[in-house]
């Protein structure tokens, strides 16, 4: 900006004639200048058309340094080295912006005019006066701008909005970025003109470029000696600067930049602070230890890395949450909810998984699969397979009979790849309720074990729960014997698969036999229908559980007074008393501990979860979800002891409270609910049916249903006796990941446990709809 001249008298000589006699000129342009055609360009894109009064441009300057420290009055820099933007007086704003405009292109004629005779320079003078007095009252913050790349960087804005607001960064004299950097100051009175204009025209070039066009202005001597004393109180202005305020770039600054460090103060926990609220970063200081390199830098001008998410911890952004990165953050104990719809986003990341998650091709190149389940909807289950995989083929096993086996191989009868297993139920009242599935790869096989139906309303709204097996590699050749795990799961799943008598599971027997499932870290606990005596007596029921505890369960001492907890989402016949069933033979197997299943069973607490009738009131679905949960009148007026150890479903720190469940879990915690003993997942409800009851004087076991879980035991996955357990979303790193609150919350005199063949008409439920079952 500075010139290569000067005419020191000539500056001298305008500067003696603003007398006293000009104050009456100056009220007689003031007047003038308000009548002028609306104008907001400030500053022109012109080089050299504006003549600044050396004297205004010095008290500009000093009443911009007085108030920079306050946020109504910030003062703009930009970034090049040396021009100061001004922001307007906003005291002023309403009284002079609707009187008062400034028209750069009228002042570019106008002092092409006055240079022409001598005898008018004061008058002229007078007049540039009055229209900055103008200009720094009514005109917006003007951006300066280092090059014409900069301008059309500037320029891009318009094409977007008429609106657009230009952020600035305001500094305080110390360097030091106010609180208020993203403050921009629009008038509702500019007109539409000045909106489109304001980036094109509030910019001015660098020095090199008006020193370039002084040379052909024909007023240069007059302009350029005024220009010199403006310069020099922009020289010293500089000279006070800190020269972290002189910049090298545009003024268009990412609004991510933040308040300096030096303004900050230093949090109390330095680098090892917990929060991760992002205002808090900003209004604290974190600084890095020195041996501490992995902790994100709190720098103003750079965002922290992103952090790693550890083992069923609270998930953050670190690219797509794929099925497969997903899978592997669960890892080693590969226990996952389904995802709810209609719940916050954050109970859907951790720990969970979808059914189109499982049968993604990020899981791994589907070869063929195998359903077993007790409900399909073929149609909706086909379109969870990828397209690639839905004429892979596809074989599912149900237990239907009679018209429902025919409508059912109706619906299948449309897609040529699947093929229909029916389990054998010999016994009245059983159903197959297994659920489980097997994933052939073309490079290895997967099991998953969980609890939904394979029907659409059993992955939206419910919480439910699943198992997913690593990858299981092929072996060299076949083996019933090797690639067996410590656990033997190889063995059990071979033979539960061959309890079914089924020649259509015969290949997928020889695909178990292939492959190395050493991995495996859980114990398989099924049942099947029959009635089961010696040996095999062991082997599946909850008698399957009571020999496992016995071999791997707890200490005696260690849980003595821990409760057993029982959660299902339905409820059979257990006969008049607690005493027939409920409390001595089930209950004692659940009890049993290592090396005894005798123990004090009067000392030890029951507590069963089952929804209320208000759960299921205001669930998510509302009375619609008590159809998945069934427990009728006539079972409940039989057992009216079992509402005593009742208690609500609550899970608040999933963000599964209104999605009632259909989950069904068994497992022995500590009265906090911290501690875990053992935990099972099954698809076996409360029932005699599904569990199996005694006969013959504990001879043998009679078991109707087929049903099928797995068990995690603490010292399989590295564990010293107990698991450590914990609900909360946000702290279920490295801990087991429980479906619920711990401890449970007892019914309340109120409560009454759902029973889903009565009539609800007293209260409407979430969707404004009463209950009112056929025959109610």
């Amino acid at each position: 900006m500075a010139a290569n001249f000067s005419d020191e008298d000539f500056a001298r000589q305008l500067q003696a004639q603003f007398d006293a006699e000009s104050a009456l000129t100056l009220q007689n342009d003031l007047k003038n200048t308000a009548n002028r055609t609306t104008s907001s360009n400030f500053v022109s894109d012109s080089d050299s058309d504006v003549t600044l009064d050396p004297e205004l441009e010095q008290e500009r300057l000093s009443c911009s340094i007085e108030g920079k420290n306050t946020s109504k009055t910030p003062h703009y820099v930009s970034n090049s080295d040396s021009d100061v933007t001004l922001s307007p007086n906003n005291a002023d704003w309403e009284s002079v912006s609707k009187n008062m405009s400034f028209n750069s292109n009228n002042t570019s004629k106008k002092s092409l005019e006055h240079s022409a005779s001598s005898s008018e320079k004061i008058k002229y003078n007078k007049r540039q006066r009055v229209e900055l007095e103008v200009k720094r009252r009514c005109s917006k913050t003007h951006e300066i701008s280092d090059s014409e790349e900069e301008t059309e960087y500037l320029r891009k804005p318009e094409k977007k909005s008429k609106d657009l607001k230009t952020p600035s960064i305001s500094y305080s004299k110390d360097g030091e970025s106010s609180k208020n950097s993203h403050k921009v100051f629009i008038r509702e009175s500019d007109t539409n003109t000045h909106k489109e204009d304001s980036y094109h025209r509030n910019t001015v070039k660098t020095q090199s470029s008006q020193q370039q066009s002084l040379v052909h202005n024909s007023i240069q001597h007059k302009d350029n000696s005024l220009q010199k004393r403006s310069n020099s109180a922009d020289e010293k202005r500089d000279s006070s600067t800190p020269s972290s305020l002189k910049r090298k770039h545009t003024l268009i600054i990412d609004k991510e930049t933040s308040t300096n460090k030096k303004e900050s103060p230093v949090c109390q926990y330095g680098s090892k602070c917990y929060r991760k609220n992002p205002s808090h970063r900003e209004e604290f200081q974190h600084p890095v230890d020195d041996n501490d390199e992995q902790r994100p830098s709190t720098s103003s001008t750079s965002r922290p890395p992103a952090k790693k998410m550890k083992t069923g911890g609270s998930p953050v952004a670190r690219g797509p949450m794929t099925p497969s990165r997903n899978f592997n953050d669960g890892q080693p104990l590969s226990f996952f909810l389904t995802k709810v719809h209609g719940i916050d986003n954050k109970y859907n990341r951790s720990c969970t998984m979808d059914v189109k998650d499982i049968l993604s091709a990020d899981m791994g190149n589907l070869v063929a699969s195998c359903q077993f389940n007790y409900m399909f909807e073929i149609p909706w289950l086909m379109k969870q397979y990828p397209e690639q995989f839905r004429s892979k083929p596809l074989l599912l096993v149900h237990g239907f009979k009679g018209p429902n086996k025919a409508s059912l191989e109706a619906e299948g009868s449309a897609y040529s790849n699947i093929r229909f297993c029916q389990a054998r139920l010999d016994m009245p009242y059983g159903t197959h309720h297994t659920k489980m599935m097997f994933l052939l790869y073309d490079n290895g096989m997967r099991v998953v074990i969980h609890t939904s139906n394979m029907i659409e309303r059993d992955w939206f709204q419910k919480t439910q729960g699943m198992w997913i097996s690593p990858l299981f590699p092929k072996l060299p050749k076949p083996s019933n014997t090797q690639g067996e795990s410590p656990t033997g799961f190889k063995r059990d799943l071979l033979e539960y698969v061959g309890a079914y008598q089924a020649y259509q599971l015969k290949d997928w027997k020889d695909h178990i036999s292939c492959h190395d499932m050493s991995s495996a870290r859980v114990f398989i606990v099924g049942s099947c229908p029959g009635r089961h005596a010696g040996d095999r007596k062991s082997r599946f029921g909850h008698m399957r559980l009571r020999r496992l505890l016995h071999d791997h369960g707890p200490e005696k001492e260690l849980v003595k007074t821990w409760p057993v907890i029982g959660q299902y989402s339905s409820v059979g016949t257990l006969g008049p008393s607690k005493e027939t069933w409920l409390s001595t033979e089930w209950f004692q197997s659940l009890a049993t501990v290592r090396g005894t299943s005798s123990v004090p069973l009067m000392t030890i607490p029951l507590q069963l979860i089952f929804p209320t009738k208000d759960n299921v009131r205001t669930s998510l679905e509302g009375y619609p979800a008590g159809g998945s949960i069934p427990y009728s009148i006539h079972v409940a007026r039989k057992q009216p002891y079992l509402h005593t150890f009742l208690n609500r479903w609550k899970s608040d720190g999933r963000g599964r409270s209104r999605a009632m469940p259909h989950i069904k879990t068994y497992g022995r915690s500590s009265p906090s609910g911290k501690e875990l003993a053992w935990f099972l997942v099954t698809s076996a409800n409360l029932s005699k049916a599904a569990w199996g009851a005694m006969e013959k004087k504990g001879s043998q076991l009679m078991i109707r249903s087929y049903e099928l879980g797995v068990l995690f035991i603490p010292k399989f996955f590295e564990k010293k006796g107990i698991f450590k357990t914990s609900s909360d979303v946000d702290s279920i790193d490295g801990v087991f990941p429980l479906p619920y609150d711990l401890p449970v919350t007892p019914y309340s005199k109120a409560d009454k446990p759902w029973i889903w063949d009565i009539a609800y008409k007293e209260l409407p439920d979430t969707n404004g709809n009463m209950w009112c079952p056929p025959g109610s």
